[in-house]
């Protein structure tokens, strides 16, 4: 069952396993590149609108950084799968394979069946980001069930550079 996951509450955080950098635990920056972490979630190599949305983010690390916000993406490729879309764009980031049914659920992001065999073999997200605070709670939560609608990066990293710089309050935590 899918849970939504609710602003300023604890972001549920898992071990994956990443290309470059080991098992990771998501939603625990990397405190090298920030204290707040962006987590982008992806639907996998099968989607070409992923491919230029994780270029776009390849050449934004340095942005996000600069304001204290280390860059994860996950998909539910597998290692080999996840290794061609490196590759394709040259991408520096790191990115977490193998997104289990049981951790998309812990997300809270649509979850689509292929279409055919030759789209995918599993089942996988559809698009999320989700930024998480140094404490672990989360700030923003953006979640689609389709491939076209998902955060503008230039938008994203404006707004978190508002939000770092004046103390910018949660949003969205009235649930009465």
């Amino acid at each position: 069952m899918v849970h939504a996951l609710t602003p300023n509450a604890a972001f549920p955080k898992f071990k994956i396993d990443t290309l470059t950098h080991g098992t990771v635990e998501v939603g625990t920056p990397d405190k090298d590149k920030g204290d707040w972490q962006l987590v982008i979630v992806y639907r996998g190599k099968h989607c070409p609108i992923c491919k230029n949305y994780l270029t776009e983010l390849n050449g934004m690390f340095g942005d996000f950084n600069e304001i204290g916000v280390d860059v994860i993406a996950l998909s539910a490729d597998p290692k080999e799968k996840a290794e061609v879309t490196a590759g394709d764009i040259g991408y520096d980031g790191v990115i977490g394979y193998d997104l289990s049914l049981d951790q998309m659920a812990q997300l809270g992001v649509y979850i689509s069946d292929p279409r055919s065999p030759e789209e995918t073999d599993r089942p996988f997200s559809e698009p999320a980001a989700f930024v998480v605070r140094d404490g672990g709670e989360l700030h923003i939560v953006d979640i689609s069930n389709a491939p076209f609608a998902r955060p503008a990066l230039e938008g994203l990293l404006n707004g978190l550079k508002f939000i770092r710089g004046n103390d910018y309050p949660v949003r969205g935590t009235h649930t009465g």
